[in-house]
């Protein structure tokens, strides 16, 4: 879904590229700009422990971190603190490319298939990243095979396709949730113009949130069971 009008198109260079991608190159300059900021204010704060008296892009970011670092050690344990900068990415990336389809004049990157699909692919990449890390590769691959070894050729196949599916599914349902809620959007607005459009900016933002959150949690999910102590349960069954 691309709108009839983008700022974008007025930019010379942006102009040039798929609207897409204009508009995640902005979402990700974005973030690393108020990462950037903030990580100055902190660098030359006189006691970098203390926060800052007002709202500062210091205290916005250390209250978003503090938040996610209470979010994914309860779904991972204590253990999921050093995770937090691929997933806290992640959530981040998605929720603000979400929004930006409210912004008149913008179009939501992950309104497009190969945005959403890029993340479900790097989602993909990360948590088999993390399980070969954790895990070992030998006994990372070996647990698609299932606990028992003549079980093999039944589990390895329906393991393969699991996985590989996981990509597709995240990036489709991301894309179909937004594609749907900005084209509602687009409707009433044009319908109504006035007040009625509200209520629709309020429920969009509302499913941008959730739909950020249903992404990210989904792939710390497949974090867990990739990272999840197999052997344990082989060493179990081989001793019955």
């Amino acid at each position: 879904m691309e709108h009839a009008f983008t700022w974008v198109s007025l930019v010379p260079g942006l102009n040039q590229w798929p609207v897409h991608t204009a508009h995640a190159t902005i979402v990700v300059v974005g973030l690393l700009a108020w990462a950037y900021a903030a990580r100055r204010q902190i660098a030359t704060a006189s006691d970098p422990i203390v926060p800052d008296a007002t709202l500062t892009l210091r205290n916005s970011l250390e209250v978003f971190v503090e938040w996610f670092v209470g979010f994914i050690e309860g779904l991972l344990g204590h253990g999921g603190r050093k995770y937090l900068h691929v997933y806290a990415t992640f959530f981040l990336f998605i929720l603000v490319a979400n929004l930006m389809g409210l912004v008149p004049g913008f179009s939501p990157p992950t309104s497009n298939f190969n945005i959403t699909f890029a993340l479900g692919l790097g989602s993909f990449l990360v948590y088999n990243y993390y399980g070969m890390r954790e895990k070992g590769v030998g006994p990372y691959l070996k647990h698609f095979m299932g606990p028992i070894w003549w079980l093999a050729v039944l589990m390895l196949p329906l393991e393969l396709i699991d996985n590989f599916v996981r990509p597709l599914s995240l990036g489709l349902r991301l894309f179909g949730n937004m594609t749907g809620d900005h084209l509602v959007l687009e409707i009433f607005t044009d319908l109504t113009k006035v007040i009625i459009p509200v209520i629709f900016y309020m429920l969009g933002a509302f499913v941008s949130l959730i739909q950020a959150f249903v992404f990210t949690i989904l792939s710390i999910i497949y974090l867990s069971l990739a990272i999840a102590d197999h052997g344990h349960h082989e060493e179990e069954h081989a001793h019955h």
